[in-house]
């Protein structure tokens, strides 16, 4: 470590030095000196505006800047980076894109943001193990375009465009993971910057394998910890074959109840869905304004099938048959590639499509996953709560893995409505532990779920956390203030 920190500047700065103003404090004209000799004075900022953009994330918590803004190139700069901001206890922020919706990203103790997008290669793609290298800046939608032509596709797809190493430190899933697995199941190897700038290959370098029972299992450790214990500058991902055929549809039904009984119906069924999402009535009306779809509005099943064009024709025939026992009707069935497209673009703009029905007004997404079999208790629930709560949103979930999101629409200016929204999630949270469910599927603990993952996972649960923590990062620099 002290070769790392002599390579990384010029000098040593002591705490009263970094921090002029409480434990928020400037940096000073020395240590950005140092940081820009680390990656260049255009890699650096310390502007207002931009350290407000990497202050905050899609979600309602409020904007908390970092004190510079960084941009390393590679793996050796973040390392020496990490290294000086250990070395003088300055906070380090992880940065992605910043689409996620815990606020994750808020520097709560001001700090250093390592934004890493200018890393964005795809540094190694191996087809015929059905693996590929990428660095952090690389998104979802530009790792399937580099893929189009390979026969394979990388399946886990939040909503957003997010970096894939952002979508592994938040634990992300999607639309696909009923039948691909999440980010965690999808995740082979990574490559992380320690706190304190050494590196990490969590499965062995350059180690691609399909399955591994050789000691702790790091790179789990590193899955969903959300930038809490390192910086993952560059991830090994699993692949899959894009599939013969597809076919999607659409099917409306008369009550909450309904479509989510056909859901529980269709996978105690084994039909080997891909994708199966649950929109509820305003959802559906919002996507049909923002999207132009046609749909009825009513709650609704978005579906989709992969297989050879025999298997689609059994695994369709099985599926409308079951829905149509709970009240289905409106069915619509999209063969061509185009029409898919439409439907999952419509799906995956739920968030802006909501949105757009009260302008001005900002969104706060919560998520909650439960077992399967208490689905249709806790949907029925939580939608006839969001009616009588007074509050503006709809439910969309990605039902065939017992996960779902209440998006709130709320006023930035009224704090009365801020506090019903954080208590209605919180009651939300807490109802999904009661069915042996968790607070939250896929977006995070963050800044506002500390509270859920404590009661989730107990006090002996809290107490391993934190010695994990604190054996990883002793000066609790990393991201402070985030899951624990």
């Amino acid at each position: 470590m002290a070769s790392l920190l002599r390579a990384a500047a010029p000098g040593l700065f002591s705490w009263r030095e970094y921090c002029s103003r409480g434990s928020k404090g400037e940096l000073s004209k020395g240590f950005v000196e140092s940081l820009k000799a680390i990656v260049g004075s255009p890699h650096v900022s310390t502007a207002a505006a931009v350290r407000e953009h990497h202050g905050q994330d899609e979600s309602i918590h409020r904007c908390q800047p970092p004190d510079a803004v960084v941009w390393p190139q590679n793996v050796d700069q973040v390392s020496r980076l990490a290294a000086l901001c250990y070395g003088q206890g300055v906070p380090i922020i992880p940065f992605g894109t910043g689409t996620g919706v815990e606020g994750g990203v808020c520097a709560v103790q001001g700090g250093v943001c390592i934004n890493l997008t200018h890393m964005d290669q795809i540094t190694e793609l191996n087809t015929e193990d059905f693996s590929v290298v990428v660095e952090p800046g690389v998104t979802r939608k530009a790792l399937n375009a580099h893929l189009r032509n390979s026969g394979l596709w990388f399946t886990v797809d939040p909503g957003a465009d997010a970096s894939i190493c952002g979508m592994v430190a938040t634990g992300a899933s999607g639309t696909n993971s009923v039948r691909y697995g999440t980010i965690r199941d999808n995740v082979v190897n990574l490559e992380v910057v320690l706190p304190d700038g050494r590196l990490l290959h969590t499965a062995g370098q350059g180690r691609h394998f399909r399955k591994s029972a050789a000691g702790y299992n790091l790179t789990g450790l590193f899955v969903g910890s959300e930038g809490t214990l390192g910086l993952i500058t560059s991830a090994t991902l699993r692949l899959h074959p894009v599939p013969e055929a597809t076919v999607a549809a659409t099917c409306a039904f008369p009550s909450v109840q309904a479509a989510v009984d056909s859901t529980v119906q269709i996978l105690q069924a084994a039909v080997p869905v891909a994708r199966i999402e649950f929109l509820d009535d305003v959802t559906m009306d919002a996507c049909n304004r923002h999207s132009k779809l046609s749909c009825t509005v009513a709650p609704t099943l978005f579906l989709e099938f992969h297989g050879s064009e025999q298997a689609l024709a059994e695994q369709v025939q099985h599926t409308e048959a079951i829905t149509q026992q709970n009240g289905a009707s409106h069915f619509s069935w999209a063969k061509e590639s185009e029409e898919c497209n439409q439907l999952w673009a419509a799906r995956h703009n739920a968030w802006y499509a909501l949105l757009a029905l009260s302008p001005g007004c900002k969104g706060y997404s919560t998520d909650v996953c439960v077992p399967i079999s208490r689905l249709p208790e806790i949907l029925v629930q939580t939608k006839e709560e969001l009616k009588t709560s007074g509050l503006k949103g709809g439910i969309v979930g990605h039902v065939g893995d017992g996960n779902f999101h209440c998006i709130l629409l709320v006023n930035p200016d009224d704090e009365e409505e801020h506090h019903r929204v954080r208590a209605f999630t919180k009651k939300l949270g807490r109802r999904a532990l009661a069915l042996h469910g968790t607070c939250t599927g896929e977006h995070g603990i963050g800044l506002g779920k500390r509270q859920l993952l404590q009661e989730e996972i107990g006090a002996v649960g809290m107490e391993t956390m934190r010695q994990l923590k604190v054996m990883l990062d002793p000066r609790s620099l990393m991201n402070p203030g985030k899951v624990l």
